[in-house]
């Protein structure tokens, strides 16, 4: 078991878990708070609900990951998932299962539940099974982060460029930028890493009403440069520029 792994795929993420049983639901709780950035605990089903609203209604978000028993008092953890997909039908959710359980497993895999893990809990299995569900998770997350236009733009660690507000901030403060660089960047970050020709560049100008030469476009990227406070912008001999994709490492 790579701890390190796990724990870089779990850092930014929250779960809440649910188990009636106090000394295992505490014990378990001090293990996922070493991994998750938010490790709750509910002490059944009614309870577990109101807490992911809660969570819900102050991140603006939901848990990322629900780990639930299934027989506990006052709400079972069928209902329990019944009512989080009527909510949120994308939740990522594991039951703890145990043997005298198999009775509820056909309805939950009916229900879609992500995964199950066997009851008395060995955490060995249950720290690997977690690494499996993350790394889906996040793969899911980021392939629906690439397939949705997004208005923000890193180009380097404190640069973000908004393209619905053609607000440039660099270290969170709001730096001017005139028409010509406003249009330049829009341009340049539809396609994050594509080389624009001076062609391509000028065109687009053209259809703004403006007109931008291959000399305008050099003087353009120079001023620019000096606003960015990092080569964002890279020049490509005798083809274009284009802006270089930001990697965080």
């Amino acid at each position: 078991m790579n701890f390190k792994e796990l724990l870089s795929d779990t850092k930014k993420l929250s779960i809440l878990f649910v188990e009636d049983h106090d000394e295992l639901r505490e014990n378990t709780r001090e293990i996922l708070k070493k991994f998750f950035e938010n490790a709750h605990s509910a002490v059944n089903g009614e309870e577990a609900l109101k807490q992911y609203r809660d969570f819900y209604a102050k991140e603006s978000k939901y848990y990322d990951i629900i780990l639930s028993d299934i027989q506990m008092p006052r709400m079972n953890g069928i209902e329990l998932v019944e009512q989080i997909y009527a909510i949120n039908p994308c939740q990522t959710i594991i039951m703890l299962s145990a043997h005298d359980d198999a009775k509820y497993l056909i309805p939950l895999i009916n229900l879609r539940v992500e995964q199950f893990i066997k009851k008395p809990i060995d955490y060995q299995d249950l720290l690997s099974a977690l690494q499996k569900t993350t790394k889906r998770l996040l793969s899911k997350n980021e392939q629906q982060y690439n397939s949705m236009p997004h208005p923000l733009v890193r180009l380097h660690k404190a640069c973000i460029f908004n393209k619905e507000t053609n607000i440039l901030q660099i270290d969170n403060a709001i730096t001017p930028l005139t028409k010509y660089e406003i249009l330049f960047l829009q341009m340049l970050t539809d396609n994050v890493g594509k080389i624009y020709s001076n062609e391509e560049i000028t065109n687009f100008y053209i259809s703004f009403n403006e007109n931008l030469d291959a000399i305008n476009i050099r003087k353009l990227v120079s001023k620019l440069r000096k606003k960015l406070s990092s080569n964002c912008i890279e020049s490509v001999y005798g083809i274009g520029y284009r802006v270089i994709p930001y990697t965080p490492f």
